[in-house]
């Protein structure tokens, strides 16, 4: 369809409001009264619900979280650690998995938790061994240090 001046473009608005309207009236079909029938009011509805979605969503992402974290913690408790010292020892020892994956396998998967924590509680031993070292430097490391002979 051609257009030959500004003003017919500007007149053949109506399938796009036509279908602009039907989506939101979708979106409104389940609420209850006037709001699921009336544009108006179910533009703000709708609005209203997606602002809410939003926050909903984060709101379960933040409570899913402090889950796992408990879920790891009263695990961890069993074998002997706490969690803030087993999520730091893990990622010493560069295992590298999120705080879901351990909540799944504290609960479906408890000798691979067991075995986590038992490389956890093995690399606290080492870094306090390594605090309590001699003072010489580690064999086989490279440092900056130039000895002048």
């Amino acid at each position: 369809m051609v257009f030959l001046s500004l003003s017919h473009w500007i007149r053949s608005r109506g399938p796009d409001r036509y279908w602009r309207v039907r989506e939101i009236l979708q979106h409104a079909r389940h609420f209850r009264g006037r709001k699921n029938r009336c544009y108006s009011l179910a533009v703000r509805s709708v609005r209203r619900a997606f602002l809410y979605s939003t926050k909903a969503k984060k709101t379960k992402k933040r409570n899913m979280r402090t889950l796992w974290i408990s879920r790891i913690a009263a695990a961890s408790r069993e074998h002997g650690m706490k969690y803030p010292m087993l999520i730091s020892n893990l990622v010493k020892s560069q295992v590298v998995l999120n705080r879901k994956v351990l909540a799944d396998l504290a609960i479906y998967e408890p000798k691979t938790f067991k075995s986590l924590a038992a490389l956890a509680k093995r690399r606290r031993e080492e870094g306090v061994l390594d605090a309590l070292g001699d003072g010489r430097e580690p064999t086989g490391v490279f440092s900056r240090i130039v000895h002048y002979d």
